[in-house]
């Protein structure tokens, strides 16, 4: 696990944190289980990619449509600004919380806690598949059922960003839509800590990005409330302040850098109660119809 450390430390130095490509991640949470479990026969670490190779199947295909996800209508913006104003227009003077929260926050010059949000920020690429991972290491049952959940919900986004392509506030006040001026640094953080090379893949991605009208819902706080939500019912009610923390850090993370509305939050917390209540409902009607299949005296009584 030192090698493997050691070696990824190298690569996220002189490439970047592994953002935009899925079979590169996963790659290296692959060499991970290798190294945490050498012990095994090849035979062994080879059911990962039997298990995993369709689930990075179904993110590139995401993360290649995503790209044409802008194609068929116009992006939303003003419906979201106005949704925001109108929640927090008291409290931010009739502005968007991400413009209120730059002016008051927002330096040339990068504080240290943006270290941070940056991590935050970038957890997102990275978090979902290494509790996955880390799951199908320890419990494969529960780890199939982690991503059954995840799957379903990427693909619900998707669908969305095809049906309704909505601007983040950063695309707004590019073109124009906002009077006030938003700045996106998502990545900055990294330079407090002089890891300029990590962020070169996000910072690629973000430049040439294939959709940049795929803001509802935000998949980022999507994806870390369901990472939280997932493991709620299997701790204990003290704990959950300290999980619901990611989300919320997520949450003022994205809000802040400008990329994401607040309603864009909020729509992505709503898909992941739909997806978890949509998944369990399948599992159990196919724990039924398994039942019945090979009890089906049982069944009938």
């Amino acid at each position: 696990m030192l090698v493997w450390a050691a070696a990824f430390a190298v690569f996220v130095w002189l490439v970047g944190v592994p953002t935009s490509d899925p079979m590169t991640a996963f790659g290296w949470l692959w060499l991970a289980t290798i190294a945490w479990r050498n012990y095994l026969p090849w035979r062994e670490h080879l059911l990962f990619l039997r298990d995993w190779g369709p689930v990075v199947l179904l993110l590139v295909f995401y993360n290649v449509s995503r790209g044409a996800a802008d194609e068929l209508f116009k992006p939303h913006v003003y419906p979201l600004i106005d949704a925001d104003v109108a929640m927090f227009g008291w409290l931010t003077d009739d502005k968007i919380p991400t413009v209120w929260l730059q002016e008051h926050l927002y330096t040339k010059a990068v504080p240290w806690w943006e270290v941070i949000t940056t991590l935050v920020y970038i957890s997102h690429f990275l978090a979902v598949p290494t509790v996955a991972v880390v799951l199908w290491v320890r419990n494969r049952g529960l780890s199939y059922r982690f991503m059954r959940r995840w799957i379903t919900l990427s693909m619900a986004g998707l669908i969305t960003y095809f049906l309704y392509p909505a601007a983040p506030p950063w695309w707004a006040s590019q073109y124009g839509y906002l009077s006030d001026h938003v700045e996106r640094f998502s990545s900055r953080g990294l330079d407090v800590i002089g890891l300029h090379g990590a962020g070169n893949t996000l910072n690629a991605l973000q430049v040439h990005q294939s959709n940049p009208v795929a803001a509802m819902p935000s998949l980022h706080t999507a994806y870390a409330m369901m990472a939280v939500a997932f493991f709620l019912p299997m701790v204990r009610k003290r704990w959950w302040p300290l999980l619901l923390a990611y989300p919320l850090a997520m949450t003022f993370t994205l809000v802040y850098t400008g990329e994401h509305y607040i309603i864009d939050v909020l729509v992505g917390w709503l898909y992941v109660a739909g997806t978890f209540a949509v998944v369990a409902f399948a599992e159990r009607w196919w724990a039924r119809r398994k039942a019945a299949i090979n009890y089906p005296g049982d069944s009938a009584t």
